[in-house]
């Protein structure tokens, strides 16, 4: 049984990414393949897929989910959107010197008020006055990764966004998929690799590290995703034909699996709280396509489960000897199902 000191490392703190690589497809690729670890560019993965293999992405669009704002007392206070309940209301983390109290104001981006509602655990719901999707996309400005040091910029706006995001509603970029761009995209597709997606809005939750040693008292944070029967269709496809499912990203996976719970996928929306750790029989999902993620992390538990616990910890050491970039604006992985799991 594995604890959370299991999940730690020491990590360069010049190995993590601040910035995005010029181009999107020239980051490298660790290939764990079976007991071997394979160097490559992460361009490979068009000669590393097979015509029939499936590509799963996650098409969320990352919103402008952080304000600065003040209460009506004066008081200075900054909003992170963690959800987007309806099209006038959100979820919200509000950090201030004082909790604001239900019915009160805030004026955000000195441009507009909301009103504040009911607290829900660590978040507050918030009310807008108008639809939140557009003062989001005026006013609101982009939440880096708490360890990206910079604030973000126009370059950021563009490049912590997939080429294939469709869907606003999440708080932090699906990663593995910022290593697409569209001739990457094109080659896959003229090679006859198929393309499927969900949508998984990533919330602020997906940065927070564990804090209890016993992993069974751990709360995982929930999240909203989406799986249309079209997706579900081209899996079934890829399995009768004997071709690989690969999961662009922990996002990916994760909404797979959720709606695999049942023993077979099953269409629709929901809510997941879905806390995958080594033991985790995978249901769906043949291969992985990541990036490296933060000690004592859900996420660096969950791809230990997929791959096998010392087959990600002999990885790890090696992306780290080999100065690999890591976490969002890092370097990828692709990795196989262990066969036990």
């Amino acid at each position: 049984m594995y604890s959370l000191s299991d999940f730690d490392f020491d990590l360069p703190q010049e190995l993590i990414a601040q910035l995005p690589l010029p181009e999107r497809s020239a980051s490298r690729l660790l290939h764990v393949d079976g007991d071997r670890l394979v160097d490559r560019a992460f361009a490979d993965i068009v000669d590393l897929l097979t015509p029939g293999d499936l590509l799963v992405f996650n098409n969320t669009r990352v919103l402008k989910a952080r304000f600065f704002g003040a209460k009506e007392t004066g008081g200075k206070v900054e909003v992170l959107i963690e959800r987007v309940l309806d099209h006038r209301t959100v979820l919200a983390q509000v950090r201030a010197s004082k909790s604001p109290q239900p019915g009160s104001r805030m004026r955000l981006a000195d441009a507009f008020d909301v009103v504040v509602g009911e607290r829900a655990g660590e978040f507050f719901t918030l009310a807008f006055p108008a639809d939140v999707f557009d003062l989001i996309e005026k006013h609101g400005r982009l939440p880096l990764p708490p360890y990206i040091e910079h604030a973000a910029s126009d370059f950021d706006e563009q490049r912590y966004q997939t080429v294939y995001a469709r869907e606003p509603g999440a708080v932090a970029a699906p990663t593995a998929g910022l290593h697409f761009d569209q001739p990457l995209l094109d080659k896959l597709r003229d090679k006859g690799v198929r393309f499927a997606y969900v949508t998984l809005h990533v919330g602020a939750g997906t940065f927070q590290p564990v804090r209890t040693e016993n992993l069974a008292e751990h709360k995982m944070h929930s999240e909203w995703y989406t799986l249309p029967q079209e997706t579900i269709d081209a899996v079934r496809t890829t399995k009768a034909a004997g071709r690989d499912v690969i999961a662009v990203g922990t996002t990916s996976m994760r909404a797979l699996e959720s709606a695999s719970q049942s023993g077979s996928l099953r269409a629709g929306s929901a809510d997941t709280t879905l806390f995958i750790t080594p033991g985790y029989a995978f249901k769906t999902v043949d291969r992985l396509i990541t990036n490296f993620h933060l000690p004592k992390s859900t996420l660096l538990m969950l791809v230990s489960a997929f791959a096998g616990y010392q087959r990600i910890r002999d990885a790890y050491a090696h992306a780290i000897e080999q100065r690999y970039r890591f976490f969002s604006y890092g370097d990828a992985m692709l990795l196989t199902k262990n066969p036990t799991c």
